[in-house]
């Protein structure tokens, strides 16, 4: 690579060449270098199960090579054919209702089923052979955003296999899933059934009898998914040695993305918010899938360069936004700016989904001179970028097990949702600055300052040592409500909660209230009053000092936020759901000691983030999300690398709307 690849999803298969003839000169005008291609091109490569026909993947491939694009190569399986379904009907799904489900959508296969995973990878492996010596293939992409679960009798099977695995004994499994509750003990290992709305559940898949039964079982769907990845994967691995991907969902809540990223060379992710006023919501997604690789760059694989089509209301990127979240991908890591789509399709679901080039084929189109200015902005950024980290000193824990421990707890409050909890802390530092690594609960801390786990519902192995070492160094730890609550089989630690929390928080936690969330009870910071909603927890200090107080109720005066001397540094606990701006007010003060605050952590909607180069160079990147102008004074001397202006320190900085800026600084 010698510059962030730029261009996205083709699929040329959906039109006659000549359309190909006018796209090339289209992608050419755009700058478009890069091409995801045959994502969906199993069933136009495999017709039926013993012919395969390379015809027109061969031109697509070919024609792509030819205008000098890099290509990343799908494997074509994101889909399965309809002559699969209708001869091996056991690869199709069985759903939550226990509804066996015919051909039809895409996110319908068993993961479970030995003829779906033998054909997916004996694909990969044909088109891995016949195109992996091509120079232009830079990538192979597996799949396409896996996700859903499957309970059928494949995966039932298959449920049971993981858990011998897993448990040894059937002894091992009745403690570990508290099976003496209501009798539910399993004397053979065929009597234990999928927890589906046929089982175990109601009201849902969050509502389970069995925390313990429904948390193995979506850990064993991750991990069934996953088994359909690396096997493909290896297919390809005995034609070619390029890097291996696949399109993640940013913090999609079904598969437990730490337990793939081992598997895949690098981490690669799909970015698209729920709405178009979130752009912490993707500050944090970015920093979750650069945390998968240990901090390495990802690909953005794709984004919409206008509107989406899949939900109720889908708002247009206004001018500028594309442009600006494309940068603000880089800013946080991101080696590739891609698209979905590149021509929009003409039928079917996303026909009118946002792409590069309308149905009309047009190149004097807002989004299209938007994508070609972008396109000559990263020709002109080059190699500058290409490799560098993120220097965060701040880490903010993000646990798949916690998650769905929490969301499948009965009690204290169904309103409480963990990646909310998350983005709340998670938005206070990108207000404040801050440049975070959001990174799993088995990740090296030694390099950290300051470590935030909010909702860390499970405690497993021996991260509440490790917390206390961060602090005994000096370091800060700030922890929440519903924190230590569990050990890894979703079971209640027999002591003081928040359990082996207890020490570093100086806190006791005998009682806890829950209210709807339209109560509130204002908790007291340093002479303001920020509302706390949805659970309260009645704090007993043991130890820790009292930094806010609950200011109604019974528990009136309470403690509701507490600082603990630990070591050389602290452990902070917050004991309710506070607001964005409780939590700011908290985290500033945890923040302090430690000088990580940004220089422009009082501009609203001015996002900083720095990146350190192979060579050490420090990129400092700058972008406005106000939709109004913003003006503020360098904070650095350097060169602007869009514009190639020189910058002084305390030069006046003046940002249009959505306007960015990278500065490289001087040494």
């Amino acid at each position: 690579m010698t510059k962030v690849l730029f261009g996205g999803d083709y699929n040329p298969e959906q039109w006659p060449e000549k359309v190909w003839q006018e796209d090339d000169r289209l992608f050419d005008a755009a700058r478009i270098d890069t091409l995801t291609l045959g994502v969906f091109t199993w069933a136009l490569t495999q017709p039926s199960m013993d012919v395969y026909d390379f015809t027109t993947l061969d031109q697509i491939v070919g024609r792509a090579a030819a205008q000098g694009r890099s290509i990343c190569l799908a494997t074509g399986t994101g889909a399965h054919p309809a002559w699969l379904a209708r001869g091996h009907p056991e690869v199709t799904r069985t759903d939550f209702e226990g509804r066996k489900h015919r051909y039809g959508q895409r996110h319908n296969s068993c993961p479970s089923s030995p003829i779906f995973r033998r054909l997916s990878a004996e694909v990969a492996e044909r088109i891995a052979e016949r195109y992996g010596p091509d120079p232009a293939v830079v990538a192979w992409h597996v799949g396409n955003e896996y996700g859903g679960a499957c309970y059928c009798a494949l995966c039932a099977d298959g449920f049971r296999a993981w858990l011998r695995e897993r448990y040894g004994t059937l002894e091992a499994l009745n403690t570990a899933w508290y099976t003496a509750f209501w009798g539910h003990r399993f004397s053979d290992w065929a009597e234990i059934e999928p927890p589906s709305a046929l089982t175990e559940h109601w009201r849902g898949p969050d509502h389970t009898a069995f925390q313990g039964i429904t948390l193995d079982y979506l850990r064993f769907m991750s991990d069934a998914m996953l088994a359909c990845f690396v096997e493909e994967k290896a297919a390809i691995r005995r034609h070619s040695d390029k890097p291996v991907t696949t399109n993640f969902m940013g913090m999609y809540r079904l598969l437990d993305y730490h337990r793939w990223a081992p598997h895949l060379d690098f981490a690669s992710w799909d970015n698209y918010p729920p709405d178009d006023r979130s752009p912490a919501w993707m500050a944090l997604a970015h920093d979750l899938v650069r945390g998968l690789k240990d901090g390495r760059p990802f690909w953005l694989m794709e984004q919409t360069p206008s509107v989406t089509a899949s939900r109720d209301v889908n708002p247009l990127k206004r001018p500028g936004v594309l442009r600006l979240w494309s940068w603000q991908a880089v800013a946080h890591g991101a080696d590739a700016v891609l698209f979905f789509q590149m021509r929009a399709s003409r039928g079917a679901c996303e026909k009118y989904h946002g792409a590069v080039i309308g149905h009309a084929g047009r190149s004097d189109t807002r989004v299209f001179r938007e994508v070609a200015a972008l396109g000559a902005e990263l020709e002109r950024l080059g190699g500058a970028s290409l490799g560098a980290r993120t220097p965060a000193r701040v880490a903010l824990l993000f646990d798949w097990d916690s998650r769905w421990a929490l969301e499948i707890s009965d009690g204290p409050s169904r309103h409480v949702r963990y990646q909310q909890v998350v983005l709340t802390y998670y938005q206070a530092l990108w207000d404040a600055g801050v440049d975070v690594d959001v990174v799993a609960v088995t990740a090296d801390l030694s390099r950290y300052d300051v470590v935030v786990a909010p909702a860390l519902h499970m405690l497993k192995g021996d991260l509440a040592a490790r917390l206390e070492q961060l602090a005994a160094r000096g370091g800060s730890v700030v922890t929440t409500f519903l924190s230590g609550r569990v050990d890894e089989h979703d079971q209640a630690f027999l002591m003081d909660v928040p359990g082996p929390l207890g020490p570093l928080t100086g806190v006791r936690v005998d009682e806890w209230d829950a209210r709807e969330p339209e109560v509130v009870n204002p908790v007291r910071l340093g002479g303001a009053d920020f509302p706390g909603r949805l659970v309260f927890e009645l704090v007993i200090p043991a130890g820790a000092e009292v930094v806010g107080t609950y200011q109604a109720d019974f528990y009136a005066g309470g403690p509701a936020v507490t600082k603990n001397a630990f070591g050389a540094g602290w452990g902070w606990y917050v004991a309710t759901d506070l607001d964005v701006e409780g939590v700011a007010w908290v985290m500033r003060q945890a923040l302090a000691p430690y000088g990580l605050t940004g220089p422009y952590a009082d501009v609203p909607g001015l996002e900083s983030a720095v990146r350190i180069t192979p060579a050490g160079k420090r990129l400092r990147f700058l972008l406005n999300h106000n939709d109004t102008p913003v003006t503020v004074l360098a904070c650095v001397t350097g060169i602007d690398l869009l514009t190639g202006a020189h910058i002084e320190l305390g030069d006046p900085l003046a940002f249009p709307a959505y306007g960015v800026m990278i500065l490289s600084e001087y040494s």
